[in-house]
Parts: C-alpha cells; structure tokens; sequence
C-alpha cells in the first residue's frame, strides 16, 4: 500500500514533465514570434526577452500539464482495472488520488508566484527592452519601408547609409503647447540614451516648419524625446493589471487619495458656486468630464481589489482541474491520450473559464465583490468532490 502513492506520483510527473516541457517551449515560441512581429524586433532584443517570456510561458502551460497528466495516468489506471484492484484489496482509491492533489497543490502556489512575476517583473522588462530598442526598430523600418512612426513622430527617409538618414522628413504631433511641426533636413540620426531615457534625434542643415509661425533654417539641432512617449508604450507603474501583489495595497491608498481630493475638489467647485449664484458654472461641460473621471478613477480602484483574488484564483486552477480530472478520468476508463483529455477538458472549457470571465468583469466593474473571481474555482471544486465521493464509494 505504500507503494501505490509513489507509484501513481512518479508516472504523473513523467507524464507532467515532457508536457510541460513541450508546452512551455511552443508558448515561448509564440511569445517571442508575437512581440517580433508587433514591433519589429531583431534576434539580439528577441534573445534578450527570453527570460521574461519564461514566468509567462509557464504559467499557461503548468494548469493545462497538470490536467495531461492526471487524465493519461488515472485513464490508464482505470482501463487497466487497476482501479478495481485496488478496491478489492480493501485499499481506500483516496490513497492513489492524494498524491495528485498535494501536487496540485505545490504547484497552484507556484502558479501564483508565476502569475505575480509574469505581469510584473516580466511584462514591464519586455517594455523596457522594446523601448530600449527603438532606434534600432526604428532604423530596421526605415530601411526595409523607408517609413517609421509612433503616437509622437513619424519619420520619411530617402534612404539609410549606415546610422545615417538621408534627406529625413520628421513630423512631431502637437504636445503641450507646442503645435505639430515639420523638419526637412539632408541628413539625419536617432540614438537612444537609456541613462536619461530619451531617444535623441540630430539633424543637420534643415528647416523647420509650423503652421501659424515663421519657419526657420539650421546647420544642426537635437531634439529629444522620453523614450516612453517616442515607443507609444502606455505607463505600467500604476496601472492594475501590471503592478505587484505585494505593492497592491500601497497602490489602493494611493488610489483612494485620488479619488477623495478628486471628490473633494468637485464638491468645493460646487459650493463656491452656489454661494455666489454662478448657477451657469454648474452646467458647464466641466462636470459631465469629472463624472467620467471620477467613475474611472473608481473602476481602477475595483480593479486593484481585484487583483489579488483574481491571481491566486487564477492559481489555483491547478488544483481544481485535478479535482475534476482526475475521478473523471476514473470514472471514464478510456486508455486513449486525447479521449481522456479532452473528455476531462470540456467541462472546464463550458464552466471554468466562463464563470472566470464574468466574474472578473463583474468585479472589475465594481458590480460584484473582488471575491466573485473565485466562483468557477468553487463550481469546480463541489463538482469534483461528488465525482471523487462516487470513485470511493463505487
């Protein structure tokens, strides 16, 4: 008898081990084609991302590896009626299932680790070496397109002679108070400056054009952009999704504190302008803005509620997949690879994720509590202790 607990532990993490091997590799593969693709990368930043590619590949993979293998071992165990050996020698089939589910577990844990170090550490370091990159993205679109362009500049060359560009074109979008404007130049060169985060543009003999202002000539002149403007990566340091767990609860005070001086600030407005009768004031367009504001603002803070329930339910999937999979893989007793899998997979396909979408829409709308993220974890976890109650009892 005690052997049957190390037995059915070691082929499960033979099965698990070549599947998450296998699966973690193609997610890394297409992680790193996806951001190659989208923003033009070469093999040195395509390299350089691969470490932060890794917490993501494998957090898709690990819950998708755990359910693979306990549907393949348990299948075969049962269709090899080893399943009703076991009963007949009055071992308990709870012993042959413990096993999965201490290593289910483990690895829910991890998962969490993984999902927290995914979108934090790992997203944000992809960012940085895209952005890092961008006179190179840049230089490989102006040779091969002879165009580049972002949300600040957009860029026409001639050609590209090395590091320089020949006769560049530059259009700045307006920013500020400064309306857009052109520079027409013979020569031209971009570097980025990570020690100061800026990417620097030089020109040499050109012209400057706005409309509305006179137009000027130059023998040479610079300008310089905040890397995070010229890439047209949006800010990550206080957005949800991407901030982590353990610095949450320091960015729902700093959310909170918005939303009171935003609140509180709207209510002075008001009063001042009842107190002098400027009944015009309160009808202005101004307020339906700072309604908006104000919902957004309270949306971020539902979505940073959510954050860490939504993590560790997203975890846990481990361990409720086993649930599922393995006294159905049981109960089925089919020896085939893909009948039991996807067999053991289906439920979870029609009431796992859907039950998680809604209820993080819910909870990030504010509609629900943070905690809803959980309920297709619970519907899969009572699912799967009536299916292990039927393998123990029959």
């Amino acid at each position: 008898m005690r052997l049957l607990p190390r037995y059915v532990l070691i082929e499960l993490l033979k099965v698990f081990a070549v599947t998450v091997t296998s699966l973690t590799t193609l997610m890394m593969l297409v992680g790193v084609a996806k951001e190659a693709l989208d923003q033009g990368l070469g093999l040195i930043q395509v390299l350089q991302m691969l470490p932060y590619i890794l917490p993501n590949a494998l957090l898709f993979a690990l819950p998708g590896s755990t359910l693979f293998a306990v549907s393949i071992v348990y299948g075969r165990m049962s269709s090899a009626n080893e399943v009703v050996a076991i009963k007949s020698l009055g071992i308990n089939p709870m012993s042959m299932l413990w096993p999965a589910l201490i290593l289910a577990f483990l690895l829910s844990l991890v998962c969490v680790w993984l999902n927290d170090v995914a979108v934090s550490w790992g997203f944000n370091n992809v960012q940085r070496v895209a952005i890092e990159a961008l006179d190179d993205i840049a230089y490989g679109m102006l040779r091969t397109q002879k165009s580049f362009g972002t949300n600040r500049f957009t860029i026409n060359v001639k050609k590209v002679d090395g590091r320089k560009l020949i006769k560049p074109v530059i259009t700045f979008t307006a920013s500020g108070n400064t309306p857009p404007y052109t520079i027409t130049a013979q020569e031209g060169e971009l570097r980025c400056d990570t020690t100061r985060n800026v990417l620097v543009i030089a020109f040499d003999e050109g012209l400057v054009q706005a409309a509305g202002h006179a137009s000027y000539h130059f023998n040479h002149e610079e300008r310089e952009i905040a890397l995070q403007d010229a890439s047209g990566k949006q800010e990550t340091k206080h957005h949800p999704a991407h901030v982590a767990l353990k610095d949450v609860p320091a960015e729902i005070k700093y959310q909170q504190n918005i939303i009171d001086e935003t609140r509180e600030d709207m209510a002075a407005r008001a009063a001042y302008a009842l107190a002098v009768g400027d009944f015009a004031d309160l009808a202005k367009p101004f307020w339906e803005e700072e309604r908006k504001n104000l919902e957004y603002l309270e949306q971020q803070l539902s979505r940073f509620y959510t954050e860490p329930p939504r993590r560790w339910a997203n975890g846990f999937s481990c361990l409720f997949f086993v649930l599922i999979g393995a006294p159905m893989a049981i109960r089925l007793r089919n020896s085939d690879v893909f009948t039991s899998f996807f067999a053991c997979f289906l439920p979870i396909l029609v009431v796992y994720y859907p039950l998680l979408i809604w209820g993080v829409d819910q909870a990030k709308d504010g509609a629900l509590p943070p905690y809803s993220v959980w309920l297709g974890n619970i519907i899969l976890g009572l699912w799967g202790v009536w299916l292990m109650r039927r393998v123990v009892r029959f």
